[in-house]
């Protein structure tokens, strides 16, 4: 089986993509009206031999670019993402091996595991807005709104409603008529909070398991008279064992990806 090239084309994709998704999260954040109305130009001269150049530079085109750089905080704060390393990271201390995975084999893990996870939102994006925004068959504001409406889906079905009307109290904007009438600005810390939540939630629940065998453990070392025996150094070979047994990975990763609401 051989690999397929990457093309220009690929490459001509992947920039789109890009591009689009950031302006879905731009849009978002900026009222819809400044990012459809034609915005004044930024012209700048430059002085040579030859004569003076001018360069224009839409306000719209500036702010996409500075929206780019920091397009991979807000989709990682606006993902799976935060709820995944949150769960992974509280599982490495409730083992207690340290730095064991690193920091790099959880980063890595939780991102390929929120792709998985983002993928039936990705494909919309990609089936809705970009594909037909690169064919030709529609204008850049509709394949904006068509990008923005799954990530905002996934986001709504994430967030508990506490956290919504508490936000919505603390910005004195009232009840919300729906779901979808709810401020992007109001529904992305709404989010955080909720993702927040259920990520400590699933951390406690993994870590009753290893408290009880550290405890177990202590207990033994007290009655033997051991006390200047770390019961963390002793704990930590029956905890690995259990959780090699179980097929913790697997239970871990399952549950993560099933704790998601995508319907």
């Amino acid at each position: 089986m051989g690999f397929k090239a990457f093309t220009r084309q690929d490459m001509r994709q992947l920039v789109v993509f890009a591009l689009l998704v950031s302006a879905a999260v731009l849009g978002a954040l900026l009222p819809v009206q400044a990012f459809a109305e034609g915005l004044p130009l930024i012209n700048v001269t430059s002085a040579g031999k030859g004569g003076g150049q001018q360069y224009s530079l839409t306000l719209q085109l500036l702010a996409l670019m500075t929206t780019l750089s920091l397009l991979p905080s807000l989709l990682l704060m606006m993902s799976a993402f935060v709820r995944i390393i949150i769960v992974l990271s509280l599982l490495r201390q409730a083992l207690g091996t340290g730095q064991t995975p690193p920091n790099n084999v959880l980063v890595g893990l939780s991102l390929f595991l929120t792709l998985f996870i983002m993928e039936p939102v990705l494909n919309d994006v990609y089936k809705n807005a970009i594909v037909p925004y690169m064919n030709d068959k529609m204008s850049f504001d509709n394949a904006l709104a068509l990008a923005e409406k799954p990530i905002r889906t996934f986001m709504l079905h994430q967030t508990r409603g506490d956290d919504i009307a508490l936000f919505m109290q603390i910005a004195h904007k009232g009840e919300p008529v729906s779901p979808e009438t709810v401020p992007f600005m109001t529904l992305v810390p709404a989010f955080m909070t909720s993702e927040l939540k259920s990520a400590f939630t699933i951390g406690f629940l993994i870590y009753i398991p290893f408290v009880v065998i550290d405890f177990i453990i202590a207990s033994v070392l007290m009655s033997m008279g051991m006390m200047m025996l770390s019961p963390m150094m002793i704990s930590m070979p029956f905890k690995l064992m259990l959780f090699v047994l179980v097929d913790g990975w697997g239970l871990i990763m399952g549950s993560l990806a099933s704790s998601f609401v995508m319907n």
